[in-house]
């Protein structure tokens, strides 16, 4: 417990210190911080060595004091110099300052941290933490700092996950990364998922050199490997191959298009004086209440716009087996699954924060900047999806034998 200082022990700290603003506070607080350091660590040779200094009659190690070795260090007080102490045995580690460490406030580095992963700039971090700290950080420093977050994402994008999620998002984001000295396209493949208890759950993050069923058959093998033994639904993007490569590993996987990009696709060589007349049609090809009334739109959608748009009817009729899962449903298992919206909602995030940076200097840089991104928005998904209790009691008639024996109670 602090100790609680007395008003005469406080005025005479103000009147020893010369306190009259602000800044006078901190300078006094930062004389005695170096100072409590620099007594620390006195303090860590002596139980190292077994004796205090000068006390050699109780010396009962073979090391000696051998002086102290000079080091700046940053803290929230500023930055100011200490002495390490060493021993004549080399082997003095100590701990209130580790070796190479430059920082003594661990809530400086994750401020840092917390900034970088908002996507601020290393000159903004630098302005913001100088306006508060008076420190300046370097490029070197930030990435220093921020670099310490790998080991712990490479342990996360290796945890053990669960053996069924009812719902899976697959979706991928383009990049500028720096590689063999030259600028390329690197794609950032995210599993997004929907786990038994309703909630949001990034299962991981792959880089790869470009968006392909084959790299996305690596990512599925990589959570089969993980321990996920099935999926219920996968809501997809329109990439050719897709459902042929969750086929392979996930079998039994019931595997939905999403609506919205089939729709995109659809309208993009629409002509503008078309273009809403043209929605209006498609939009009863979705909306329909079955399989069958949305077939007989699409037959309708296909005698009236088929001749002047004969690529956007022959993609809505290549792709109906994937397209058409969807009206199988009751409205709540429809809202979740004939979209890739939660993924592409957090794909906006990722964008927010990326925005500002025309490139990467390597594959590590972008994942750290991504998985501090996914950190920061798991903080926010503590709850379940809207309606999950009723769409889960749908998801068990429909999939009963394969869910149940993941529900508790």
């Amino acid at each position: 417990m602090a100790k609680k200082w007395t008003r005469a022990e406080l005025q005479q700290f103000i009147k020893e210190n010369n306190i009259t603003d602000m800044a006078s506070i901190e300078d006094a607080f930062a004389t005695q911080f170096k100072q409590l350091v620099q007594m620390v660590l006195e303090e860590e040779m002596n139980a190292k060595l077994g004796y205090e200094k000068y006390d050699v009659k109780n010396k009962e190690s073979e090391s000696s004091r051998n002086g102290h070795t000079k080091k700046t260090v940053k803290s929230r007080y500023g930055q100011f110099n200490i002495e390490i102490p060493r021993d004549t045995e080399g082997e003095f580690e100590p701990v209130a300052v580790k070796k190479h460490e430059r920082s003594l406030s661990p809530r400086l580095e994750n401020m840092i941290i917390s900034m970088y992963s908002k996507g601020m700039s290393t000159r903004d971090i630098d302005a913001h933490v100088k306006d508060i700290y008076g420190l300046d950080v370097s490029a070197e420093m930030v990435s220093g700092i921020t670099d310490k977050v790998l080991p712990v994402a490479r342990e996360w994008q290796n945890r053990p996950l669960e053996p069924l999620y009812p719902v899976l998002y697959l979706d991928g984001m383009v990049f500028n990364v720096t590689q063999d000295a030259q600028v390329v396209k690197k794609t950032v493949y995210v599993v997004f998922a929907i786990n038994v208890e309703g909630k949001k759950e990034v299962l991981g993050i792959w880089i790869g050199e470009a968006e392909s069923a084959k790299f996305w058959m690596k990512v599925l093998v990589d959570l089969k490997n993980r321990g996920v033994k099935d999926i219920l639904i996968a809501s997809v993007d329109g990439l050719k191959g897709f459902s042929e490569a969750i086929g392979a590993v996930f079998p039994k996987t019931e595997v939905q298009k999403c609506i919205v990009h089939q729709v995109r696709t659809s309208t993009r060589f629409v002509n503008y004086k078309d273009l809403k007349q043209f929605c209006a049609d498609m939009k009863e090809i979705y909306a329909a209440p079955n399989e069958k009334a949305g077939l007989a739109a699409l037959d309708k959608f296909a005698g009236k716009w088929e001749k002047k748009y004969v690529y956007a009817v022959k993609s809505w009729k290549e792709n109906w087996p994937v397209l058409a899962p969807f009206y199988r449903y009751p409205e709540g298992i429809r809202r979740i699954i004939y979209t890739t919206n939660p993924i592409e909602g957090f794909n906006r995030r990722i964008r927010k924060v990326t925005k500002t940076k025309g490139g990467f200097p390597s594959d590590e840089s972008l994942m750290k900047l991504i998985y501090l991104i996914v950190m920061d928005a798991s903080r926010k998904w503590t709850l379940p999806v809207r309606d999950w209790g009723s769409i889960i009691g749908q998801l068990r008639i429909y999939f009963g034998e394969r869910l149940d024996p993941y529900l508790q109670g």
